[in-house]
This record gives C-alpha cells, sequence and structure tokens, in this order.
C-alpha cells in the first residue's frame, strides 16, 4: 500500500523536525501508541494499539530513523508483529519552510499481513488516512504548547498544550447565535 500526502504544522522547520524525532511527543501524538522507548541512536521501540474494524491487537514495533538530513529530511522504517499480523514499511518525510510555518510530505510503502490483511485494501487505506489525519492535528496542538512552554519550561518538549483544545477554540470563536442566553 502507498501512503503520501502532505500537512502544514505550525512551527519552524528545525522545530517541526526535532518534534517528529522526539519520542514523548510522538508517542502522545500517535494514535493507539502505549509506548515508545529510544533503545538506541535514532531507533525505537513502539507498542501501540491497533483497531481496525472488528479486528483489535497489540503490535510490539520497532521504529529507525535513517538517512537523516537536519532540517529537511529523514527516512522512516518501521517493522511490527502482532498477534493480528504484521506490518512492515518505510517512508520519506521531506520538510519545508512555508508561509506558515513547515510544510511535511510524506511518501512511502507499507505492507501488511495475517488478519489484519483480510479486511481489504479500502479500509486500510481509509485507516491510514485517518491515524495520519489525526497524528497532525495532535502534533500540531503539541508543538503549539511546546513553542508557547518552551520559554518558562526548558523540560516542556513532550507536555500537553497549554491552550484549550481545537474543538473549544473553535466553539469560542463561534459564539451561539440563536440568541439564548448563555447559562
Amino acid at each position: 500500500m502507498k501512503v503520501t500526502g502532505t500537512h502544514t504544522v505550525m512551527v519552524s522547520q528545525e522545530r517541526a523536525y526535532a518534534l517528529l524525532q522526539d519520542p514523548d511527543v510522538l508517542a502522545k501524538c500517535m494514535p493507539g501508541t502505549e509506548a515508545l522507548i529510544k533503545i538506541g541512536e535514532a531507533e525505537y521501540e513502539m507498542k501501540m494499539k491497533v483497531v481496525l474494524a472488528s479486528i483489535s491487537g497489540l503490535f510490539a514495533s520497532k521504529v529507525r530513523i535513517a538517512d537523516p538530513n537536519p532540517p529537511a529530511t529523514f527516512r522512516l522504517i518501521v517493522e511490527g508483529n502482532g498477534k493480528i499480523g504484521f506490518l512492515n514499511g518505510e517512508g520519506l518525510l521531506t520538510l519545508t519552510p512555508n508561509h506558515t510555518g513547515t510544510e511535511v510530505q510524506y511518501a512511502g510503502d507499507v505492507h501488511v499481513g495475517g488478519t489484519i490483511a483480510g479486511v481489504g485494501q479500502r479500509l486500510l487505506d481509509t485507516t491510514a488516512r485517518t491515524i495520519i489525519k489525526r497524528f497532525f492535528k495532535k502534533f500540531n496542538a503539541a508543538a503549539a504548547g511546546v513553542e508557547e512552554s518552551a520559554a518558562d519550561e526548558p523540560q516542556a518538549a513532550g507536555a500537553e498544550p497549554a491552550s484549550p483544545a481545537p474543538e473549544a477554540q473553535a466553539q469560542a470563536a463561534n459564539p451561539d447565535t440563536t440568541g439564548n442566553p448563555a447559562s
């Protein structure tokens, strides 16, 4: 399965590159991640719960960063196994500054097998896009929280954002226009 796309993150290219390799930030942003532990130079162990249709299970994975070219590119190599199958993938992330922050372009191949592969290509594609979309939404929120608190708290890289959730911000920006008084 091919995985490609582009997302804009609201931090500088250098900051985005660093945060995309911070295990604390990534563990909080990747849906289903139960643990992400650095085990070596540019190598991590990850435990992730995967839910796909009526199938669910825990994957034990290794994630490796290869070909680092700060702050522009790096390659991710993932190998994971669980009771419901396996997942192997490799992808290139390219970071480019733009007028609103940094554009993160990703392109890769993912191979799945076992029970998880039996759910069908269309469901796998949809699930992958949903996970990636959720990741970047959480990543932007975490990156904003890190940027806001970096001056006050030097160890805030893994901290939750201090600002309200995006839904709360949207609600505040769009108050009730029905004329009903606030409770």
